[in-house]
């Protein structure tokens, strides 16, 4: 598939030029002008490019690429490695991030909310982007301890969790993938019962506590892996292009 075509699709699929971002969304390093090999990952780091130039792939598709809002605009060290890598090996580099955070069925809010088995999903109101908070309802209610337990197997990692003095069960829930920490309050004053995000700020405990809500951090890697993985899949689905995900480790 040519390089113009795949972009173009993936920006129709995605919405990618209604979202306003951080960064530029769609294809950020150009490569090779025939696509057949890519491979997909969250995070265009070192080490994800090393994987991708040993299987000889000639495209990355990443969440979380380069040239961000307010990041120096000089090319040197760390980032000149990788991008000297994705030349030297003629390797496109697309990238987007509001966009699959927020797709309504390969996101990442909606991944997690169906690896969740949270019913009822829709988007919080008054958040913008749409989609960028999601919330629903868990089909009995549980404890803090119960749906703790659920999101460390589904994610396999130990989430913090941050409870309010009432320590109350937990039937509704909202979440936001990644560094979704400052909507917590959006949440709590919508009456949510949980909010679920990536990352903890040291407010967020206070908050937590004073507005009566559950909060887990679960890792800003480990929430945003499967919307990545999904827009491959379907790529791989609907174009028949050879696609292969790769998790690089990331505690945080």
């Amino acid at each position: 598939m040519q390089q113009n075509e795949f972009e173009h699709y993936l920006n129709k699929l995605l919405s990618s030029e209604t979202i306003k971002d951080y960064c530029p969304n769609g294809l950020q390093i150009q490569g090779q002008a025939n696509i057949k090999k890519i491979v997909t990952g969250v995070t265009a780091s070192q080490a994800l490019i090393d994987q991708a130039i040993a299987l000889q792939a000639d495209t990355l598709l990443v969440h979380h690429g380069y040239f961000w809002k307010n990041e120096p605009y000089v090319i040197r060290g760390i980032k000149y490695q990788r991008i000297k890598a994705l030349f030297e090996h003629n390797i496109n580099l697309f990238a987007y991030h509001l966009p699959i955070d927020v797709h309504p069925m390969l996101g990442n809010n909606a991944q997690l909310g169906k690896l969740l088995s949270i019913e009822n999903i829709q988007a919080l109101t008054g958040v913008s982007p749409e989609g960028i908070v999601m919330q629903g309802e868990l089909s009995s209610a549980l404890s803090a301890d119960e749906f703790a337990q659920t999101i460390n197997k589904v994610l396999n990692r130990a989430c913090l969790h941050i409870a309010p003095p009432s320590n109350k069960k937990i039937s509704t829930v909202a979440w936001c993938t990644g560094g979704g920490q400052n909507y917590i309050e959006q949440a709590a004053a919508q009456g949510i019962d949980a909010f679920i995000t990536g990352e903890a700020s040291e407010q967020t405990t206070h908050i937590a506590r004073e507005m009566n809500i559950h909060f887990f951090a679960a890792g800003h890697h480990a929430t945003e892996r499967y919307g990545i993985k999904a827009l491959g899949e379907h790529i791989h689905q609907a174009l028949g292009l050879e696609v292969t995900f790769i998790d690089i480790d990331n505690p945080v």
